[in-house]
């Protein structure tokens, strides 16, 4: 067993496939746990980046883990990119987890390429996706959401060929100003395939999102990646599931609260003007 940020034991075993086994995280604490997703915090948003700080020295503080569900930078080029407002935000960060307060994240698909550096710069701990944590009676499984929109087949092939050891080894041997560049390029394509896939390619596919649960054995699922925050519940093998989705902060905040009683609550954080 490895030992996890917070006391938190993080078993083997771990792939970032559904239908592999899982990642196992316990938590012992009668704090609440912490989830957000989809911050795409960058330079162009400074709004964006002063919620999240205060975020991290007010209301995170409570916690007993902060987990962030992929997707906090708009782009990741590589643990060496020193690009003012992301560097920012790893200094806040650097400061919450310095103060004791554990933050997991996983990876999403703008940021990728989160690795040893990022959590050096940080004190934050990488997780795979999916991974499954249990929290009292309550397990869950937690993922950015991506791998289970399993209908976008051009987005899968994708996010298999940049999650690859080797794509990533050529890609960050590349200058930081190539690899800047081709983040925006990238950037632009994601917004044009956006724009012209119908919606309920991109969402999650609910087979993916029951072979999920049934073999993690987890009662609620908690995701980001589609923007769109929701609960749905639903009955799979005859035990009542639910999902939750957690929305993104371009415009506000979005946080899962789930409390050591197992009850939760998913609200929206409001925006100071």
């Amino acid at each position: 067993m490895l030992q996890g940020a917070g006391g938190a034991g993080r078993e083997t075993g771990d792939d970032d496939r559904c239908g592999h086994p899982y990642t196992i995280i316990p938590t012992m604490s009668a704090d609440p746990l912490l989830f957000v997703s989809d911050l795409h915090l960058d330079g162009s948003a400074p709004q964006a980046i002063a919620q999240f700080e205060a975020f991290l020295e007010q209301r995170a503080t409570q916690a007993a883990a902060l987990y962030i569900l992929g997707d906090l930078f708009e782009s990741w080029v590589g643990d060496d990119d020193d690009e003012p407002a992301r560097d920012a935000v790893c200094r806040a960060l650097r400061r919450y987890t310095a103060a004791g307060h554990p933050c997991h994240v996983q990876r999403g698909n703008r940021d990728f390429l989160l690795g040893a550096g990022f959590e050096r710069r940080t004190g934050c701990v990488l997780l795979p996706d999916p991974v499954r944590i249990e929290a009292g009676n309550l397990r869950l499984i937690a993922t950015h959401g991506d791998p289970l929109c399993t209908a976008d087949h051009s987005y899968q092939q994708f996010r298999s060929m940049v999650r690859s050891p080797d794509w990533q080894r050529r890609y960050l041997r590349l200058p930081l100003a190539t690899r800047r560049q081709l983040a925006d390029a990238a950037r632009s394509g994601s917004r044009e395939h956006t724009g012209r896939t119908q919606g309920y390619i991109m969402d999650v596919a609910q087979d993916a999102v029951e072979a999920a649960l049934r073999i993690s054995d987890c009662d609620l699922l908690v995701h980001g990646h589609t923007h769109r925050p929701g609960i749905h519940e639903f009955t799979v093998d005859g035990r009542p599931r639910t999902r939750i989705v957690l929305g993104d902060w371009y415009d506000q905040g979005s946080l899962l609260t789930l409390d050591a009683d197992s009850t939760w609550n998913l609200e929206s954080l409001p925006r100071e003007p």
